[in-house]
């Protein structure tokens, strides 16, 4: 189980780091490249690993709001170059604007930090059948993918689309 430990020590840095996570750093704890570390992550967590920081540093931006600071600076720590991209990006989590934030009866969300775990399971039967079959041609159709797993997971879908179409 050392890769599950190697994968929560790399969660484990980005929570340290959250204002300027190097993900290629996180990848290293991993032991793992930054194109597979965001792939292993991505598939295991069920959320892309740039949508995962994201929330959970408007998890803690909102912390900090409610706790008093001002939202230039908050928006600055977790590395918006105006308050207006951060407005959008906290609107867009939070359904509340930044400044609403420190008001009480205000509703925002919570992301929890993630931890991996390995629960392994098999007390149910399966039944299955060998069928041999004769030789066949499968033919496809491929489209190229960016190293930025965030990136392809949009792709992807927009090629099947257009596949589907033909």
């Amino acid at each position: 189980m050392e890769w599950i430990d190697r994968l929560n020590r790399a969660v484990e840095y980005l929570e340290g780091h959250l204002e300027r996570p190097d993900l290629a750093e996180a990848a290293k704890i991993a032991c793992c490249s930054p194109y597979h570390f965001q792939r292993m992550f991505s598939y295991l967590a069920g959320v892309p690993l740039k949508e995962y920081i994201r929330r959970r540093r408007m998890t803690r931006a909102a912390a900090d709001l409610r706790a008093g600071e001002k939202v230039l600076n908050v928006a600055l720590r977790y590395g918006y170059d105006s308050p207006t991209a951060f407005n959008r990006a906290f609107q867009a989590v939070h359904g509340a604007a930044p400044s609403l934030a420190k008001q009480d009866g205000v509703k925002l969300k919570a992301f929890p930090r993630i931890r991996f775990k390995f629960v392994l399971k098999g007390d149910t039967e399966m039944e299955y059948q060998i069928v041999s079959r004769g030789e066949f041609r499968i033919v496809g159709f491929r489209t190229p993918l960016t190293m930025d797993a965030e990136e392809s997971f949009q792709m992807v879908p927009r090629f099947w689309a257009e596949v589907g179409q033909r």
